[in-house]
């Protein structure tokens, strides 16, 4: 269970109490990415739990994870400008070579490189993966990769990319899952020689872009496992990303219950404080019983993952019940700041604006409620 790290949990809100309020509202208006924040949890070895000791992580967890995630956002931070680099590197440690771990795992653990980018998402394509259409060609050494791809967040401040690519056309392959390839691109080497990234501007600052490929080139080398088996690669790190994202969300909504509960106690309106009306109290212990609730089916899809048992199911309702309860909770906390949840200075809005993200990311609501409707209750498929 998450609760279990509380000597982490109390870490990371040390290390978060040196990126206050002012710091992401600066890093808001500005669009910039939070380079001192990112670093600080590169030092600190928080972005590396998940690498094994022999590579030079942690070696601990998805509940170590879970832990820091949620404390950086209950801290009112935002772990999204870092938290791929948890999770996108499982698709190299499960099914990279001995050689690519050797190369590419301890120089992540240490911070030397950044693999922050997860290219997945194409415009055409959206949360139907098998119809991805950027493709990648055998030429001698090297995969000759031509396409696009769009909601690739922090592209610009990575130094590695896992990519995924069709190297057999859909129609040729067997099934739709099939001929697709995971590629491990270097970013330094990829821009303006075959890569174009274009930033999109978004309601919150998610440092999220458009990728352009054209006849890029990829050394053969950087193929992550088998040619056509990427797809079940690619699977193996959406439950890790999804079950994380979950606790950022209970991470979010703690936020959020801890900022309505202080203000409803201190906030006086006709002449005593707001928090012993029950109009007013009842929805923020609502938002906590809901959030409480989620946060046991995250605990229960990271002990699924961390044991290596199915978890795909679990997963994916952890992610949309704590995405659902932080929503619920950023709407109840600015209700009860009035006004003053609309201010800047309070940090409510940019919170707010920040966990709306995830009732569409990285996985809709809607496509949750089909996995399940389909893969749970054997109700016939609806696509």
């Amino acid at each position: 269970m998450t609760s279990d790290h509380a000597d982490i949990r109390e870490a990371v809100r040390r290390l978060c109490a040196d990126f206050p309020g002012p710091y992401w509202q600066e890093k808001d208006r500005d669009r910039a990415y939070p380079v001192e924040f990112v670093q600080a949890l590169t030092r600190a070895g928080y972005l590396s739990v998940l690498i094994p000791e022999e590579y030079g992580g942690s070696g601990l967890g998805l509940g170590a994870a879970i832990a820091v995630l949620e404390e950086i956002h209950r801290a009112g931070c935002n772990g999204g400008a870092a938290h791929a680099q948890m999770y996108v590197m499982g698709t190299v440690l499960k099914h990279g070579s001995p050689e690519q771990k050797a190369k590419y795992l301890p120089a992540v653990a240490s911070g030397a490189l950044r693999l922050q980018a997860f290219g997945v998402t194409e415009p055409t394509a959206g949360t139907d993966t098998t119809r991805i259409r950027t493709f990648a060609r055998r030429d001698g050494s090297n995969y000759i990769v031509s396409g696009q791809k769009i909601w690739i967040s922090r592209a610009e401040h990575s130094d590695l990319m896992v990519l995924l690519v069709r190297t057999t056309a859909r129609d040729d392959a067997a099934r739709p899952g099939d001929g697709m390839s995971v590629l491990l691109v270097d970013m330094r080497e990829a821009v303006g020689n075959g890569l174009t990234i274009r930033p999109i501007r978004t309601m919150l600052n998610h440092a999220t872009t458009e990728l352009f490929f054209d006849d890029l080139r990829v050394p053969a080398a950087n193929l992550i496992g088998e040619e056509g088996k990427g797809f079940r690669y690619i699977l193996d790190g959406m439950n890790a990303e999804r079950i994380l994202i979950a606790s950022e969300c209970i991470g979010d909504g703690r936020f959020f219950i801890d900022r309505a509960s202080a203000y409803a106690g201190d906030r006086n309106v006709f002449g005593r404080a707001i928090g012993e009306n029950q109009g007013v109290q009842f929805p923020i212990a609502r938002a906590h019983v809901q959030l409480s609730a989620a946060a046991l089916m995250v605990d229960k899809a990271a002990a699924l993952f961390d044991a290596g048992d199915a978890c795909g199911t679990e997963a994916n309702m952890a992610k949309m019940l704590a995405s659902e309860a932080s929503w619920y909770a950023a709407d109840m906390c600015v209700q009860t700041h009035g006004g003053f949840g609309f201010a800047e200075e309070y940090d409510i809005e940019r919170k707010f604006r920040e966990t709306r993200l995830y009732q569409v990311a990285p996985i809709s609501t809607n496509l949750i409620l089909s996995h399940v409707a389909t893969h749970v209750l054997d109700l016939p498929k609806s696509f």
